[in-house]
C-alpha cells in the first residue's frame, strides 16, 4: 500500500515540484521515472536473492531503504537531486514489489491464491486512491515534500509489525548461488532501452536502445550456460502460460499506467483545478479498481483466469479510447466515466492475470516469477511514460508546460492515449494466447 501510495501522490504534485525547481516536460519525467527505472533494473535480480536468502528478509530492509529514500527526497534541493533519490526509492521498491507476492504465494494453497491475490491487490488499490486526494491536499496545504515525510512513519510501523508478527522465514532456493554477472547485464539491458526511449526521437536514444539490444544478446547467451541464471530464460520459452502472462502485464501497464500523469498536469494546467481538486477527480480510478480487485481474484478461482482478464483488457480499451476525445472543455462526467471504466477493467484483469503467473511455476520460483512479474509491470510503467515524454519532445519540446503551450499539449495527449488504446486492444490476444492455466 505504501509503494503504490507514494506513486500516484507524487503524480499529482509533479506541476508543483516542476514550479519550484524549473523543470521542463521531459525532466519532469524523470522524477516518476528514474523510480521506475530502477525498480525495473532491481526486481529480477533481488527477487532471486530473496528466493536465496530469505523473502522475509528483503522485505524487511526493502522498508527501511525505501523510507529513508523517501527522507532525503523530501530533503532535496534540486531536480536532479530528487531525481537521484527516487533512484534509491525505486531500489527499495524492487525490495518489496519482488518479494511481497511471493511470501502470499508461498502460504496460501492454490484453491486460496486467486482470493488472497485479490485482497493484495486491493490494498495496493487502496493505496492508489488514498494518493490523489490526499498527495493533491497535502500538496496545496503542506508543499510537496510532506507526500515523502509522510511515508516515514509508515515505514517503521511497518517494519515493527513484520518483526513482530511474521514469523518463519521463505528461501526455497537457500543453497543456490546468485548470478552477479547475469544480473549486471540485465542491468545494464533494461537501463539502456528505457533510457534510450525517454531521449527518443534523438539520436543519442536510438544508440541507447541498439546498445541495449546488443546488451540482451549478451544476456541471454550468458543465462542459457550459467548454472543457477537470475532469469531461468527456459521458464519463459517453455512456460506459455507464465510467458504470455507476463506480456499481457507489460501491455496492460504500458497502456494505462501514463493516464495519471498526463491527466494530473491537463486537470491543473489546461482545466485549471487546484492539486486537491485534480486528486479527487483521479481518484476515481482506483477506487473503482479497489472495490472490484477481490471479487476478480475470486471469480478467478473458479473460472478460467485468462478469459476474465481479456474481459478486463478489453474495458481497459474502451476507457482509453474514450480518453482520445480529450479537449479543453470535456465535460468533467465523460472524464469521469473513462476513468470508471479503466479502474473496472483493469481490476478484472490484475488479480486473475497475477493469479494465473504465480500458479504456472513450482513454488521454489515463487522468487522468480513474482519479481518477474513485477518487473513487467514496472517496465510497462517505465514504457508509458517513455511514450508521453516522447510525444511531449514531439509537440512541445524542451518547454515548460503551461497555458502557452496548450495546444501542442493536448495534441501530444491525444496522440499518447491513442497509442495506449492500440497497445491495450492488442493485449487482448496476448492474454488469450496463454492457454490454459488449469488442466
Amino acid at each position: 500500500m505504501v509503494t503504490p501510495f507514494m506513486g500516484s501522490a507524487v503524480n499529482i504534485a509533479l506541476p508543483s515540484i516542476a514550479a519550484e525547481f524549473a523543470l521542463d516536460a521531459v525532466s519532469l519525467s524523470l522524477v516518476a521515472s528514474s523510480y521506475l527505472i530502477a525498480t525495473a533494473i532491481f526486481l529480477v535480480p533481488l527477487g532471486r536473492c530473496a528466493d536465496i536468502y530469505g523473502r522475509k528478509r528483503v522485505f524487511t530492509l526493502g522498508i527501511a531503504v525505501f523510507t529513508a529514500s523517501a527522507l532525503l527526497s523530501a530533503l532535496a534541493t534540486s531536480g536532479p537531486m530528487l531525481i537521484v533519490f527516487r533512484f534509491l526509492e525505486g531500489i527499495g521498491s524492487a525490495m518489496i514489489y519482488g518479494t511481497g507476492v511471493a511470501m502470499i504465494t508461498s502460504v496460501f494453497p492454490p484453491e486460496e491464491r486467486g482470493r488472497v491475490l485479490g485482497i493484495n491487490v486491493t490494498a495496493v488499490y487502496v493505496g492508489l486512491s488514498i494518493g490523489p486526494l490526499l498527495g493533491g491536499y497535502l500538496t496545496e496545504f503542506l508543499t510537496w515534500r510532506s507526500i515523502f515525510l509522510t511515508n516515514i512513519p509508515l515505514g517503521i510501523y511497518i517494519i515493527y509489525q513484520v518483526r513482530r508478527h511474521l514469523a518463519g522465514e521463505w528461501a526455497d532456493a537457500c543453497g543456490e548461488r546468485l548470478d552477479i554477472v547475469g544480473s549486471v547485464f540485465y542491468g545494464a539491458m533494461l537501463l539502456l532501452v528505457i533510457y534510450g526511449f525517454s531521449l527518443l526521437p534523438g539520436q543519442a536514444g536510438v544508440a541507447a536502445i541498439v546498445a541495449g539490444v546488443a546488451f540482451f544478446a549478451v544476456f541471454y547467451a550468458w543465462e542459457t550456460r550459467v548454472e543457477s541464471p537470475v532469469l531461468n530464460i527456459g521458464l519463459l520459452a517453455s512456460n506459455r502460460a507464465f510467458a504470455f502472462s507476463n506480456l499481457a502485464a507489460l501491455i496492460n501497464y504500458g497502456a494505462t499506467f501514463a493516464v495519471g500523469f498526463l491527466l494530473s498536469i491537463y486537470l491543473q494546467v489546461v482545466r485549471g483545478l487546484d492539486p486537491g481538486l485534480a486528486g479527487l477527480v483521479l481518484i476515481t480510478q482506483p477506487v473503482v479498481q479497489a472495490l472490484f480487485a477481490a471479487p476478480a481474484g475470486r471469480l478467478s478461482d473458479r473460472v478460467e483466469p485468462r478469459y476474465v482478464a481479456s474481459a478486463g483488457m478489453a474495458l481497459t480499451a474502451a476507457g482509453l479510447a474514450l480518453l482520445t476525445l480529450l479537449s479543453p472543455t470535456t465535460p468533467m462526467a465523460w472524464i469521469v466515466a473513462s476513468l470508471v471504466l479503466l479502474g473496472f477493467g483493469f481490476a478484472l484483469f490484475s488479480s486473475p492475470n497475477t493469479n494465473a503467473v504465480m500458479s504456472s511455476v513450482d513454488r521454489s520460483l515463487y522468487g522468480l516469477a513474482s519479481g518477474m512479474l513485477a518487473t513487467m509491470r514496472t517496465t510497462g510503467m517505465m514504457f508509458s511514460l517513455a511514450i508521453a515524454t516522447v510525444t511531449f519532445a514531439l509537440f512541445i519540446g524542451s518547454t515548460q508546460i503551461g497555458p502557452e503551450v496548450q495546444e501542442p499539449f493536448m495534441t501530444s495527449l491525444r496522440v499518447a492515449f491513442s497509442i495506449f488504446a492500440v497497445l491495450c486492444t492488442a493485449g487482448i490476444f496476448a492474454t488469450l494466447a496463454r492457454g490454459r492455466v488449469w488442466e
